[in-house]
């Protein structure tokens, strides 16, 4: 389908920034566009760095306006002029950066409206369901809502930095320490080496390491710089570098544990259904072995002194996604952008110049515009 047709300039555009990647496509697709890092160019020098470096509102909200337009003129191809955007964004989302990227496309990119809609919510329209324990692992941290008839239950939510950032730091210590150059340790090399190379373990080799006895490791695999240079990663690297997920320690801190204490925060009703619809998104969960080391961790875990009298769960249960999970997301936003609840609960570009105000439900301010 030619990229100018008449029918794809009616849809929504459908926009997801996250910290390290921005999905970014058209409503009633099944698949992003484009999946770019979300970075900004330096136009004095040529350098480039995150969206999410600066120093007051002001350069924010340039740097915002700077990426948007690289969107929509050099990805899409779209002029966002009178054309309706699908935000999804988590509930966790600092309130500067909503209400700079409202700012910015209202006012500068004049757009017809916004909706926005909840992460967590809006992955669960790609499975049909509305009740689960939804779980993002991102880059910057692990975000666990639950999600039970439709409605998020904002008083459980449980958050750390267990994401992709740890493990790459992680990665980088060890090839450091194994003797490999910090210059050749670039951000994109140690995020391929991740994905290339590493998986996570089972639990009964994990506690083997842990103890100071490792088992046999698994083969070492040359990796080659520039085509210039080989590396050695260590076979122990690759199966222990998502260990910093399940730390042991007697803070409780690790992903098995907030799982956990986000169930046990719900009602007493809601437990059971939660632990067996388990639904893991976000792009560090697409690792080979993380969701059968989750499971094996979890089982254990309910049978510890810590929660064997509070939370009396004998099985855990986890959904398969219909897409790749590191844009499970957008999909659910790109589902929402081509329902009605686009016109309902979107909020128009005249509210917001009245009102000047981002409310948590965007059409609260429709309402009251309408009654007025």
């Amino acid at each position: 389908m030619p990229l100018f047709d008449t029918a794809l300039q009616e849809k929504a555009i459908v926009l997801e920034i996250g910290n390290a990647y921005t999905k970014i496509g058209f409503a009633a697709e099944s698949a992003p566009r484009f999946i770019i890092p979300t970075r900004v160019e330096n136009l004095s020098d040529g350098s480039t760095k995150d969206l999410f470096e600066y120093q007051d509102s002001k350069e924010f909200y340039e740097q915002v306006i700077t990426f948007i337009q690289k969107l929509f003129f050099k990805y899409i191809l779209v002029n966002p002029k009178e054309k309706k955007v699908v935000m999804v964004e988590s509930i966790l989302c600092p309130t500067i950066v909503r209400e700079t990227f409202a700012k910015a496309l209202y006012c500068h990119f004049e757009v017809n409206s916004i909706f926005f809609v909840p992460l967590h919510l809006a992955a669960l329209s790609t499975l049909a369901i509305d009740t689960a324990l939804v779980v993002d692992i991102g880059y910057k941290e692990s975000v666990v809502i639950p999600v039970f008839s439709g409605v998020q239950v904002l008083n459980a939510w449980q958050a750390q930095a267990l994401g992709a950032e740890a493990v790459h730091d992680e990665i980088k210590g060890q090839l450091i320490l194994n003797g490999i150059k910090e210059e050749h340790l670039t951000p994109k090399v140690i995020e391929d080496v991740k994905v290339r190379l590493c998986f996570v373990t089972n639990l009964q080799r994990s506690r083997k390491y842990r103890e100071k006895s490792p088992p046999t490791a698994c083969p070492d695999v040359d990796y080659p710089i520039k085509g210039e240079e080989i590396i050695k990663i260590p076979g122990v690297l690759r199966e222990t570098a998502f260990e910093v997920i399940f730390p042991e320690d007697e803070d409780h801190l690790g992903l098995p544990y907030i799982i956990l204490d986000s169930i046990l925060k719900c009602p007493i009703d809601m437990r059971r259904e939660l632990a067996q619809n388990i639904f893991i998104i976000g792009g560090s969960s697409m690792i080979m072995g993380l969701a059968d080391r989750l499971k094996h961790e979890l089982l254990e875990l309910v049978q510890s002194d810590l929660y064997k009298d509070k939370l009396p769960i004998k099985e855990f249960k986890f959904h398969n996604g219909i897409s790749q999970p590191n844009f499970t997301g957008w999909l659910g936003g790109a589902i929402y952008g081509n329902t009605d609840l686009l016109n309902q609960n979107g909020l128009s570009k005249e509210t917001y110049l009245k009102t000047r105000k981002l409310p948590d439900w965007t059409n609260f301010y429709e309402e009251e515009a309408r009654a007025a």
